[in-house]
């Protein structure tokens, strides 16, 4: 149960990895009890506290998730902000180009798989140093842990998107912009980045 909810737990970002270890740690201590004491008979109140332990660990996890792209949801983008070093991170904004026009044209079906398809993009290309999220309809962030990671992360993200967009012709670009997490205050952080996100998708369009 523990190695399968490790494992499940990378689907999450390991955002609650270490929530595990204690769950752990209480089983180990049960058991080494239960060997040296075996008139003691404490196996079955451990495993049901362990099932409830367990059972609050897997309803934080989801909790934390969205549940349409997989990515991790606003509450948890809020609570991870709080928590950034702001030495050397950075904060990513993601907006997805003309997405009105996909759900009138093709439906919100479509619209739903666009949203998925990017939103494992942003995953594969920034997960491995940072954390994504879903934090409106269209819109994705990423707290990347160092600032010198981005450019190696957006150069596979666009290879990503350009391959799924030969592949699914109504797919929409994608505009994003960063901002340096100088300062504790997420707020101004966010603007920026959206500042430089807009610009972004301004010479998108005029490009086109």
């Amino acid at each position: 149960m523990s190695l399968s909810t490790i494992l499940v737990s990378k689907q999450f970002q390991n955002r609650s990895k270490a929530l595990i270890y204690p769950l752990i740690i209480f089983l180990a201590a049960e058991t080494i009890i239960q060997i040296m004491v075996p008139n003691l008979h404490v196996s079955w109140l451990c495993v049901t506290l362990f099932s409830v332990l367990y059972f609050i660990y897997c309803s934080e996890m989801w909790n934390q998730l969205d549940s349409l792209t997989g990515l991790l949801n606003q509450n948890s983008f809020l609570n991870r902000s709080h928590e950034m070093n702001y030495t050397n991170g950075m904060l990513i904004v993601f907006d997805v180009d003309d997405f009105k026009h996909v759900n009138d044209v093709y439906g919100h079906v479509k619209g739903d798989l666009c949203l998925s398809i990017i939103a494992n993009c942003i995953k594969k290309a920034y997960a491995k140093y940072g954390y994504c999220y879903r934090i409106g309809g269209d819109e994705f962030c990423v707290l990347l842990k160092n600032c010198r990671n981005e450019e190696s992360c957006s150069i596979q993200f666009d290879h990503l998107m350009k391959s799924k967009q030969r592949k699914y012709k109504y797919l929409p670009s994608v505009s994003y912009g960063s901002a340096l997490l100088l300062t504790g205050d997420i707020v101004s952080v966010k603007d920026l980045a959206d500042q430089n996100m807009y610009l972004n998708k301004k010479r998108n369009k005029e490009q086109q």
